[in-house]
């Protein structure tokens, strides 16, 4: 069926307008960011097929451009569409949580932070950046791969934390497999960067690993 035979009531976008975004299917509100589909399959149908392809919303989080455009029906404008999308909707909800989380202990932090981490298959390193009343300024995205002291830049956590005039640093990486206890580098790493912390004024208030359920603190371990 091509969009101008689907009643105009019950296209996305006008249905969108008359009743409101939460009216719409996952898919529905899909079609208005594809903005169009492809010959012969219309936005519906192939921001049903991309959910189909995906698997479920919460992959889009782990999508790349390149992974995206791979996709029949997904060039560079609708890739990058899509992408912008997801971080906005990330980066609203960041800001809204932090104006409302008051961070006393590690599982506070978890539960904050832990919503960037779920069903992502590769290593994230995010640096939480605090103000000298342990309030939340802002979360940073500063690599992925394995964590390491090698493979790690402590120079990019530091920066940014000179750019916020945080008082403190919360590191937290994920660990795909489940398992959060730490690695002999991952302890090695944290070492390292609580020692740096020292020299530049700005300290590592806790280093946590995260999975889908569970976290391990170094804070909470006697690790620091």
């Amino acid at each position: 069926m091509k969009i101008k035979e689907i009643p105009v009531s019950e296209r996305p976008r006008e249905k969108l307008i008359k009743k409101g975004a939460d009216s719409l299917s996952t898919s529905e509100l899909l079609a208005i960011i594809l903005q169009g589909g492809i010959k012969d399959v219309n936005a519906n149908e192939l921001a049903f097929k991309l959910l189909k392809e995906v698997g479920n919303i919460h992959e889009f989080v782990n999508l790349s451009f390149l992974e995206l455009t791979k996709i029949k029906g997904i060039g560079e404008v609708k890739a990058t569409k899509i992408l912008a999308t997801v971080e906005l909707g990330k980066r609203i909800f960041l800001e809204e949580e932090a104006n409302k989380i008051k961070i006393n202990n590690p599982k506070d932090i978890y539960n904050y932070a832990k919503v960037f981490f779920y069903g992502v298959k590769q290593e994230c390193f995010y640096a939480l950046y605090l103000d000298s009343n342990k309030k939340i300024l802002t979360m940073k995205l500063l690599f992925k791969g394995t964590i390491n002291k090698s493979s790690v830049h402590p120079r990019e956590i530091f920066k940014e934390a000179y750019k916020e005039d945080a008082s403190y640093i919360v590191c937290l990486h994920n660990h795909p497999s489940g398992n959060v206890n730490p690695s002999s580098k991952d302890i090695e790493f944290t070492t390292y960067l609580v020692k740096l912390g020292m020299l530049h004024g700005v300290y590592i208030y806790d280093h946590i690993i995260v999975s889908d359920d569970n976290y391990f603190s170094f804070l909470d371990n006697n690790l620091l």
